[in-house]
């Protein structure tokens, strides 16, 4: 039962093993850790590269305080003065909506009331100015007067961190946006991004505009800018981001309605206009290049009047700066250096051209099916294909799924990770492979330490290499066979203790054994002293029968050797018999479910065996029958032995032997013995006999002769029945 088991969760292993996999790429995407997160964000740069749209609505339009700017008026800032000649320098050149991208925290300094006051209490100098309107003395009154008469939106700076200064009572513009709720629709108190404090335009400015927007861009951990809010919350009151307020101002103050879900903020609408954001109110940004891909012009060219009439004519302008050193610069996935003013022009662009990028609700449920469909794939494919095959379809898989993911974006704006559906991919391929790999060569270790014992080095190698190619459930298959005994074996013990006929089996089988694998043969067997072994299995042996009778000829060879040995050892010699036959068997794992051997079976086998015990009954060394006929050695003479069915079989068999090396003495004496036969199978029994008879003298050892003399005697006195084929019949093993 126990083993049954552990085989089951061997089988189980892959698949387990893959599922575990699975479940943990799943559980890292729903938590997703910082490094993945981060990993993720830089695909979405790779796939923005390769996709982004560099055509643009030619709304957006950017007068930027750059640094000819600087060099030719001043450093910044700026007397506020010269910032109302330029808004009104914008604004008649007809901009639907100005949006300043400058925070006005603090009164001008350098307003002339101002420093009249600073003067007087520093210096203690009373300057007067005559002929001076009372309005020109504070610059910001002026500038307040301008923004009254425009469309202009003001900016405001918010922080997210509790310990910032709180400023009391400042003057904003919240947005009024109707909210739509589903009946399980989160808070969007909840959902916004909630700010801790602000840092405003002065009232006196802020209070004339006709709107007000966040001018804070938040870039991801990584410092690149890839999402920004629309919308914050502070104080309970919803505030629009400066883009989004400038926009507002743009299309003549639209009702603004905020869709709200179970998950969050689903998308803002302002009139006809559907913005898609995430949960948090956010926008993923289609930027459309690097710096300057919206029209630029520098804010010294409008003070001097390059502007002409109306060429800003329906244009949403934002004057901003691009100068290094007044730090208003954000990397984005196009470019380490883009000025946060493009950053807002390109929100309005996007929302314009209604082309940005985002993220579909059923995206991460989409995600999952793709982690789990990879890892479907790729565990199937292990378990069933080769390696060969394996990586170039899980190479496919993952082209497939990355090309996918390209074209959401490029076709449909939206953006779908291939991240986490490639990582189980590659954890699955990985992993799995390498437990493939650590199962296999398991295996391999088991077949070759299992079929070293029995077969040569060089077939064991071979084995555990291919172990695929094995069939150990059993098949049909044309193997030769080998049988060998000592003979008297029993009465030869009998002389022997207990460990000295363990010595002795010990020092034959030993060099037996080697020569059977050395000739990459697979000893199946040891039945006591008995020697059971075949060719053509487990793996193929190319021509396996010649195999066999060169094994059986050289433990004849180094039984010789062994005899002077055992003569010293034990005190006498031992002879064996050798039978080797060839023919159709089935072979493989054969046995109860719980204990069985790796072996062969068949009638072929039988016969192999039979054609051993018949050496002692022709008392030759070796007996082969005619299928070993053509594959024996060139270098040795055949003798035909008889016609026999042997016992336990009826269809007759032609058995030989092999002879020593050729000479003409032997050769002659086989020609004789060839005529001698074919007389005694036509029934001419006494010259039959008289040829025998002459070569028994010649050969008074052999024991064939002297049989064969026998049965013709015996057919002589009393012939054979009519359909006599000359087949002798053996009763007997």
């Amino acid at each position: 039962m126990l083993k049954k088991l552990i085989q089951k969760l061997r089988l189980m292993l892959l698949p387990l093993v893959c599922l575990m996999i699975t479940c943990t790429i799943a559980f890292m995407y729903i938590y997703e850790p910082l490094f993945l997160k981060y990993l993720n964000r830089k695909l979405f740069d790779v796939f923005l590269e390769k996709v982004h749209s560099t055509q643009t609505t030619g709304i957006p339009f950017i007068v930027d305080i750059d640094e000819a700017s600087l060099n030719e008026f001043g450093q910044w800032p700026w007397p506020r003065y010269r910032v109302a000649q330029l808004l009104v320098k914008i604004q008649n050149a007809g901009a639907k909506a100005i949006a300043l991208d400058l925070l006005f925290a603090e009164s001008d300094r350098t307003s002339l009331g101002v420093l009249k006051q600073n003067l007087k209490r520093d210096l203690k100098v009373d300057v007067q100015f005559t002929g001076l309107p009372e309005a020109l003395l504070d610059n910001d009154r002026i500038l307040g007067n301008i923004i009254a008469k425009g469309p202009f939106v003001m900016g405001n700076y918010f922080y997210f961190h509790k310990s910032a200064q709180q400023t009391a009572n400042p003057f904003l513009h919240p947005l009024k946006l109707a909210i739509v709720k589903t009946a399980d629709a989160a808070d969007c108190q909840d959902c916004l991004i909630k700010a801790q404090s602000v840092l405003p335009t002065i009232q006196v400015l802020s209070g004339k505009a006709k709107s007000s927007g966040f001018i804070n861009t938040m870039s991801d951990k990584d410092g690149i800018l890839r999402n920004t809010p629309l919308l914050l919350t502070w104080r309970g009151q919803i505030y629009p981001s400066l883009a989004l307020a400038a926009l507002w101002i743009a299309l003549d103050q639209p009702a603004g309605t905020l869709k709200m879900s179970s998950a969050g903020v689903e998308s803002i609408r302002l009139g006809n206009l559907s913005i898609p954001v995430d949960q948090n109110g956010r926008l993923l940004l289609h930027f459309r290049g690097p710096s300057h891909t919206f029209p630029y012009i520098s804010a010294s060219d409008v003070l001097k009047d390059k502007l002409t009439p109306l060429s800003l004519a329906g244009k949403i302008v934002f004057v901003g700066t691009s100068a290094t050193g007044l730090h208003d610069l954000r990397p984005t996935p196009l470019d380490p250096l883009l000025p946060g003013v493009e950053a807002h022009a390109t929100i309005v662009d996007n929302i314009l051209a209604g082309d940005y990028f985002f993220k579909p609700d059923w995206a991460p449920g989409l995600e999952i099916i793709l982690i789990i469909f990879t890892a479907f794939i790729t565990g199937l494919l292990i378990m069933r294909l080769k390696a060969i095959w394996v990586l170039p379809v899980a190479l496919l898989t993952s082209a497939l799924i990355w090309y996918g993911s390209v074209l959401a974006l490029g076709r449909w704006r939206m953006f779908i990770s291939p991240l986490f559906p490639i990582l189980s991919l590659v954890m699955n391929f990985s992993l799995l492979t390498l437990i493939k790999f650590w199962i296999s060569e398991k295996k391999r270790r088991f077949f070759k330490d299992a079929f070293s014992m029995y077969v040569s080095k060089s077939v064991a190698e071979q084995i555990a290499k291919s172990p695929e190619s094995l069939s150990l459930d059993g098949e049909e298959k044309n193997i030769s066979i080998l049988f060998s005994d000592i003979r008297g074996f029993s009465n030869l013990s009998e002389k022997l203790s207990p460990t000295q006929v363990t010595n002795l089996l010990q020092d034959f089988l030993t060099p037996m054994t080697g020569i059977i694998t050395g000739n990459d043969g697979t000893v199946d067997k040891f039945i006591g002293d008995a020697i059971m072994a075949f060719w053509n299995a487990p793996v193929d042996v190319p021509d396996h029968e010649s195999q066999a009778l060169r094994s059986g000829l050289a433990m004849h060879a180094a039984l010789k050797e062994l005899n002077l040995e055992f003569k010293d050892k034990y005190g006498f010699v031992v002879d064996i018999g050798v039978g080797v036959h060839t023919g159709m068997v089935r072979v493989g794992n054969m046995g109860s479910k719980d204990l069985f051997d790796y072996t062969i079976l068949g009638d072929n086998v039988n016969l192999a065996s039979r054609l051993e015990g018949l050496t002692r009954f022709y008392n030759v060394p070796m007996v082969v029958s005619d299928a070993m006929i053509s594959h024996c050695p060139a270098d040795h003479l055949i003798q035909e032995l008889d016609m026999v069915a042997v016992k336990g079989k009826e269809k007759p068999v032609t058995i030989y032997t092999l002879m020593s090396a050729k000479n003409d003495a032997i050769q002659k004496q086989l020609d004789v013995y060839v005529q001698a036969l074919k007389l005694y199978r036509t029934r001419q029994f006494e010259k039959a006999l008289a040829l025998f008879n002459e070569i028994k003298r010649g050969n008074n050892t052999s024991a064939l002769y002297a049989l064969y003399c026998d049965r013709c005697d015996s057919f002589i006195q009393a012939p054979p029945p009519d359909d006599w084929n000359g087949v002798f019949v053996h009763t007997s093993k």
